[in-house]
């Protein structure tokens, strides 16, 4: 079942037990605040040095690179939209992102990945449709995709915790 392989957690991305995780990156990939900031500084100054290699990236698409000093072999980047009222595509870009980063842990061969929850920190995206948007990419993936055995959405506070849990049953009943 879909909704077995879904876990809500608060805590840190950068600690999480998974095959990669995802990094709500900048435009450069070159570090930056936030979770972007915290996973470069646990990962290591490899981690920037392979990021340098890859000309930036789009929002709403990812990229792939090593995971370096995580517990994570991998790193998925992923760049949110800013949010600006959601007339500007801001839902379809948070929804590529969820997307991309999936399909490429599939291509990949990755069996569990974690989330931050993109676009919802200085990029201002509501919490609450941010996480409709990435629990509903995320089931409509795992409804045809056996490949990946947990998605984990690591959440920063109590109350982005609670809005992951509360979304959970709106999207997977």
């Amino acid at each position: 079942m879909t909704a077995d392989r879904i876990e809500v957690v608060d805590g840190d991305i950068t600690q999480q037990t998974v095959e990669a995780i995802v990094n709500a990156a900048n435009n450069s990939l070159l570090g930056g605040g936030g979770v972007d900031g915290a996973i470069h500084r646990a990962a290591g100054p490899e981690l920037l040095e392979e990021c340098r290699t890859l000309n930036g990236c789009a929002t709403g698409e990812a990229k792939i690179t090593r995971g370096y000093r995580l517990h994570a072999s991998w790193v998925i980047h992923t760049v949110g939209p800013v949010w600006h009222g959601g007339n500007q595509s801001e839902p379809e870009l948070l929804a590529s992102c969820y997307r991309n980063s999936l399909e490429l842990a599939a291509e990949n061969n990755i069996a569990s990945i974690a989330f931050p929850s993109i676009s919802t920190g200085v990029y201002g995206y509501p919490i609450e449709l941010a996480s409709e948007i990435a629990m509903s990419e995320t089931k409509r993936f795992l409804d045809r995709n056996t490949s990946l055995k947990k998605v984990v959405f690591v959440c920063f506070g109590n109350r982005d915790y609670q809005c992951y849990l509360n979304t959970i049953p709106k999207i997977f009943g």
